[in-house]
């Protein structure tokens, strides 16, 4: 679904996405590098257990609530990859899908 457009000057890291390297661009949201997973739904809803996944991608939706670096409950999409001053994200994983 999504796919990134060739950018020769931007700086890359490797980051862990459910388990598997990802190459991303520095300053990609977490959010950002699940959708270029392709995976499908990042989490389901408490109530009627419908998959969901990241959307309005600007932190109001809560859509995009993921495991990162271990935390629970992070909002994915205002987590970016130069928050950490290393390699980026150590880990994200969505939620376990019931």
């Amino acid at each position: 679904m999504f796919k990134l457009l060739p950018d020769t000057t931007a700086q890359s890291l490797t980051v862990v996405v459910n388990g598997k390297a990802l190459t991303v661009p520095h300053g990609f949201t977490a959010a950002a590098a699940m959708l270029l997973q392709d995976e499908g739904p990042t989490r389901t809803t408490a109530l009627s257990g419908e998959g969901r996944a990241p959307y309005c991608m600007m932190g109001v939706c809560f859509e995009c609530l993921m495991v990162i670096d271990g935390v629970p409950s992070r909002q994915a999409c205002t987590r970016s990859s130069s928050d950490q001053e290393t390699s980026g994200f150590l880990g994200i994983s969505a939620p376990a899908i019931l």
